[in-house]
């Protein structure tokens, strides 16, 4: 008797861990086509998987309320950090980011895979 409860709730904890895994984790397709992984624990780190700049971590986001992340996000292309945000539709994730006080902005969507 005490083997399956024992049992069932293990079950259960795996379950609830899978179930509570934040919406914003996993593998999307960046605008430029590539592949990002962004996971974590506490802020949620973006890496880039694929593509000419693969292995660079490029952001960081943390829960900002209903599916919105804030944080900072860095170009590759030209290694300048902007201020950032994400909002989360469905499997689509918009992200955005600033300097110089919103003077100069980037945005993207990209696509969960």
């Amino acid at each position: 008797m005490l083997r399956k409860v024992s049992l069932a709730v293990a079950a259960t904890l795996i379950l609830a861990g899978t179930a509570f895994a934040d919406p914003i984790e996993g593998n999307w397709k960046t605008q430029a086509g590539d592949t990002a992984a962004i996971g974590g624990s506490d802020a949620f780190s973006i890496t880039l998987k694929t593509g000419k700049y693969a292995g660079k971590t490029i952001g960081s986001l943390k829960p900002a309320g209903d599916n919105k992340y804030a944080g900072s996000i860095t170009d590759p292309a030209n290694d300048k950090t902007y201020s950032g945000k994400a909002t989360l539709s469905g499997t689509s994730l918009k992200m955005s980011g600033c300097v110089l006080g919103g003077l100069i902005c980037k945005s993207q969507t990209w696509t969960r895979q």
